[in-house]
């Protein structure tokens, strides 16, 4: 029983504590995506239509940051359903980018870069088996989005490059989580 206690509790205290990464990634991607749909719009009813994601992901924002400053911290299900909205607009930036020349989307797109902090933050969170499953998710969504581009021995490579990236950020996210873990544990045991 005291096993399965502390193991809740640990579980608990690894949300509490790394909410405040997935926040404030979640705020850069904010400001990322306000700033690409700004540069981009070509008339008001794009910009409000671009606007509308963002909005949302403010909304979700604020009430995870009120949670975590009334020291009622969000659940595994509401980090991750949040962190599938953050590649839900990623995907769709990526998706939807066009360069100054009209070339190109998805392998094109510069803004794969945005998966990054969604990936390191949702594996500061939560545990491997989850960060596993999650980030496997986000490289299989943004291969769906760029195959269409892959044409040439260059394009597979780059796109292998970028998904052993994003792996690697799920990875390090995860190894960090398990120092940080470990740490608690021996300041608990030290206080013992």
């Amino acid at each position: 029983m005291r096993a399965a206690r502390s193991l809740e509790q640990e579980a608990a205290e690894d949300v509490f504590f790394g909410q405040v990464v997935m926040i404030w990634a979640r705020w850069f991607l904010i400001a990322a995506g306000s700033v690409y749909f700004l540069w981009t719009a070509k008339d008001t009813t794009q910009l409000a239509l671009g606007v509308l994601p963002i909005v949302a992901l403010m909304a979700v924002n604020f009430y995870l940051h009120g949670r975590y400053f009334l020291e009622r911290p969000s659940n595994p299900l509401q980090i991750t359903t949040a962190s599938v909205a953050d590649v839900v607009l990623v995907s769709a930036i990526v998706m939807l980018w066009h360069s100054a020349a009209g070339v190109g989307t998805g392998l094109a797109s510069p803004f794969f870069v945005l998966y990054y902090p969604v990936l390191l933050a949702f594996a500061f969170v939560l545990p491997r088996r989850m960060t596993t499953i999650f980030t496997a998710a986000t490289a299989a969504a943004y291969v769906a989005i760029c195959a269409p581009d892959v044409h040439t021995l260059t394009d597979a490579k780059t796109l292998l490059l970028r998904l052993v990236t994003m792996a690697a950020m799920g990875g390090l996210g995860t190894f960090y989580w398990r120092i940080q873990r470990s740490r608690r544990h021996g300041a608990v045991e030290v206080g013992a």
